[in-house]
């Protein structure tokens, strides 16, 4: 399938506007997903899950609930530091996909996800090339300035930085704060540090509301041109499968509300995911820019993707360097995390492939320019032959260290 074909792709996903996750329009798109991967010929399966999609109301209430604990805790400390240590911990859990305790406050929502399981279970390795299908809101927060500076600071810290670990670790900094109140150290040194992050915590209950509030974007390249790219390789790899892998085309509903729809579809089949040979490679957003790997990610702390898939992700870089440079990858260590995260915390082999441009962000990210017209074919070519090229390395690799059918006939 050449560029101008992934790009009809992309303008037929964004024909179903607003497709925010647990909506009719999320729906038909997906309905539209499977239809496609059956035309390829794959057997497809739309997987209904439910979420709870208003993730901006779900944080904006550990905000108030920890800008509430610090106001209480000046009359009353230790009510104080148990409202600030409840928001912590639902936070904490709620951004590492292991337990929802604010968020179950909020309505479901039925969502969905695309699944076309591979022909060769006995193949030694199985890769599932994931992409979302709904489109996320926008909201002052990102405005293309906003991202543009915030981009320029996280490449001068030497550590990365999220919005969700400002808003967190201002509520773990509240937490030796309001202990120092409840052990009676009442200063005004203590009342002078407390402030910033209770002011921190305020700004960001309102940010993420607003966000609730804002438009549906077109989501062309988020992750339009993801799903594209991996409709594509279905059908490539639909003709030429490799030697060792049963490949997975995996389509997630309401990544949007933080992956949702993945972490679903890992807790349902976790028993099918052996942790050794299923390898995950989530495409997300590569229609602008050259190609990042992600090297390590994590809404609150860094997690380390998958060495092997790092590690042949750093060889297809080199060899690039080396002849054409097209590519242009690097890897990327950076405080957001996507569809990748989930399986990646399960303990699963995972790694995200996205573009961005020189100054490491994304343009039009989460804002209404973000159209079909404004599809990068150059970037969306060396996206689709950066990740056709990672799959090549890994039936290789897998071939490789694969038992031969004499090792596995004696240790049957």
């Amino acid at each position: 399938m050449d560029v101008p074909r992934r790009i009809e792709l992309i303008r037929e996903l964004c024909s179903f506007e607003r497709r925010l996750a647990g909506t009719d329009a999320e729906r038909r798109a997906a309905n539209w997903a499977a239809q496609r991967l059956r035309d390829g010929g794959r057997d497809t399966e739309i997987e209904p899950i439910y979420v709870q999609p208003r993730y901006g109301l779900v944080h904006a209430t550990h905000c108030m609930l920890g800008f509430a604990g610090s106001l209480v805790a000046v009359a009353i400390p230790a009510l104080g530091f148990a409202l600030v240590l409840l928001a912590a911990t639902s936070m904490y859990l709620d951004l590492n996909y292991r337990l929802y305790l604010v968020r179950r406050l909020f309505f479901r929502r039925a969502s969905q996800n695309v699944l076309a399981r591979g022909g060769r279970p006995a193949a030694p390795a199985r890769v599932i090339l994931s992409a979302h299908l709904d489109a996320a809101r926008t909201g002052a927060a990102f405005n293309p300035k906003t991202v543009a500076r915030g981009a320029r600071l996280a490449r001068r810290l030497p550590f990365s930085l999220g919005p969700f670990r400002i808003l967190f670790w201002s509520l773990a900094l509240l937490l030796p704060i309001l202990g120092l109140r409840m052990a009676g150290i009442d200063s005004a040194a203590v009342s002078i540090v407390q402030v910033l992050p209770t002011l921190v915590l305020l700004f960001g209950a309102f940010a993420l509301v607003e966000i609730e509030l804002s438009d549906v974007v077109p989501g062309a390249n988020d992750d339009a041109s993801g799903v594209a790219t991996v409709l594509a390789l279905a059908d490539e790899l639909g003709r030429d499968p490799p030697a060792n892998l049963d490949v997975w085309i995996l389509l997630t509903g309401a990544e949007e509300c933080l992956q949702e729809g993945m972490r679903s579809f890992v807790r349902a089949n976790r028993d099918d995911l052996d942790r050794d040979t299923t390898h995950f490679i989530c495409v997300d957003t590569v229609g602008h820019g050259s190609v990042r790997y992600e090297a390590a990610a994590g809404w609150i702390v860094t997690y380390a993707m998958d060495r092997r898939l790092n590690e042949l992700c750093d060889a297809i870089a080199d060899a690039d360097r080396e002849s054409e440079g097209r590519f242009g990858a690097e890897p990327l260590r950076h405080g957001l995390a996507g569809d990748s995260m989930p399986p990646r915390l399960r303990g699963l082999r995972s790694i995200g492939i996205t573009c961005l441009n020189e100054d490491g962000y994304v343009p039009g990210y989460h804002t209404m320019e973000d159209t079909p017209d404004r599809i990068d074919p150059g970037a969306l070519g060396r996206a689709h032959d950066f990740v056709a090229e990672l799959i090549r390395q890994l039936d290789r690799d897998v071939g490789r260290r694969a038992p031969s059918g004499a090792e596995r006939a004696s240790a049957r």
